[in-house]
C-alpha cells in the first residue's frame, strides 16, 4: 500500500503542488494514487461531490483538471516530461480521470518554472479590484495560456458584462430558494470549504460581482465596472471539462505572472446544471467558468487538504 511515509519526497512535492488548485467551494475533490514507473492517477474524490449543485460532476472535473495542471507542470518543473492520458479506462476504472507518467527526463525550462513557483500565489480574491484597466499583452498571454489547453477565453465588453452580472443575480436568487443548496452550501462554508475569512466582504451600492456564500464580514465598495471573462471548450463532456480545468489554472497562473487576480461567478452554470439543461451548439463553446479579473489586495489562502488525505 502506498501511504504519505512510503512515496518519494520528490513525488510528494508534485501532489503538494497539485493540491493548491481552485476547486468548487474549495472541495478539493481529488486523489492520487503512486505507481511504479512512476506513474501517478488522479481520481475522484466522490466523497467531496456536490451533488445537489453538481449533478453531472462537471464542477468536479474541472477542478480535478487544475489539479492535473499543477501536477503537470511541478513535474516539468523538476525535470521531467510528463505524459498525460486523460479517462484512461473509463469502464473498468471510471474514478481514475488521468494517468500521468513522469518517468522520462528533461530539461526544466525557465516558463515551466516561473508557472510552478506561482502556484503559491494564486488565490481566489474576493475583495474589491481597482479600476485599473489590464494592459492587451497581459489579456492575450490569458488568452494564450488558455488556448494551450485546447480551451478558448472570452473577454466581455462592458455592455455584455453588464448583463452576464445581472444573470448572475437572478440565480443566486434563485439558488438561494433551493433548501437542499442551501444545506449543501452551508456544509461548505462553515469551518471549512470556504470559511469568512476568504468570503470577502459584502457590497455597498448596486455593483455586487461577488458570490454570496453567506458569511461575508465587512462592508466595501467594489468596482463599477467589474472585467468579466468565460473560459469555453468545444464540446460538454466529461474530457472537455478536464482540459477546462487545466485550462483555467494554466490561464490563472498566467494571470498571477502579471499581477492579476480572479474571482468566480458561476451561479449561471450551477444553475443550469442543476436543472439538467444542456447548452444549445455555439461558435463560442460550451461556458465551462465565469471570472472577474482586475488587480486587487493580498488576500488568505483557503485551507487545504494535507498530503495524507491526498493519497489513496
Amino acid at each position: 500500500m502506498t501511504t504519505a511515509h512510503t512515496v518519494d519526497l520528490a513525488v510528494r512535492r508534485l501532489l503538494v503542488a497539485a493540491g493548491q488548485a481552485p476547486s468548487m467551494l474549495n472541495t478539493q475533490p481529488w486523489r492520487f494514487r503512486v505507481r511504479h514507473g512512476p506513474v501517478i492517477e488522479l481520481l475522484a474524490d466522490w466523497d467531496r461531490w456536490l451533488p445537489v449543485s453538481d449533478p453531472r460532476g462537471r464542477s468536479l472535473h474541472v477542478s480535478c483538471g487544475a489539479a492535473l495542471y499543477n501536477l503537470r507542470i511541478a513535474a516539468r518543473a523538476a525535470g521531467r516530461r510528463p505524459a498525460v492520458r486523460l479517462l484512461p479506462d473509463v469502464q473498468r476504472a471510471p474514478e481514475v480521470l488521468a494517468c500521468v507518467d513522469i518517468d522520462v527526463r528533461g530539461p526544466a525550462t525557465a516558463e515551466a518554472r516561473q508557472l510552478y513557483e506561482l502556484i503559491p500565489y494564486r488565490r481566489t480574491n474576493r475583495a474589491p479590484f481597482d479600476e485599473r484597466g489590464i494592459p492587451a499583452r497581459v489579456l492575450a498571454d490569458m488568452r494564450a495560456a488558455a488556448s494551450t489547453e485546447r480551451a478558448r477565453l472570452l473577454f466581455l465588453d462592458r455592455r455584455s458584462a453588464t448583463d452576464l452580472l445581472d444573470y448572475a443575480a437572478i440565480a443566486q436568487d434563485q439558488l438561494a430558494g433551493n433548501g437542499d443548496y442551501l444545506i449543501e452550501l452551508a456544509a461548505w462554508t462553515t469551518g471549512h470549504g470556504v470559511p469568512a475569512h476568504v468570503q470577502g466582504p459584502r457590497a455597498i451600492g448596486d455593483v455586487d460581482p461577488i458570490r454570496d456564500f453567506g458569511h461575508r464580514t465587512g462592508k466595501a465598495r467594489f468596482e463599477p465596472h467589474p472585467r468579466l471573462a468565460v473560459l469555453t471548450t468545444a464540446g460538454d463532456e466529461p474530457i472537455d471539462w478536464l482540459r477546462a480545468g487545466q485550462a483555467l489554472q494554466h490561464m490563472l497562473l498566467a494571470a498571477t505572472g502579471h499581477g492579476v487576480s480572479a474571482s468566480f461567478l458561476n451561479q449561471p452554470l450551477d444553475l443550469r446544471d442543476m436543472r439538467r439543461r444542456t447548452d444549445p451548439h455555439h461558435r463560442c463553446g460550451h461556458p465551462q467558468m465565469i471570472m472577474r479579473l482586475g488587480y486587487g489586495p493580498a488576500v488568505p489562502r483557503a485551507p487545504r487538504r494535507p498530503i495524507t488525505e491526498l493519497l489513496a
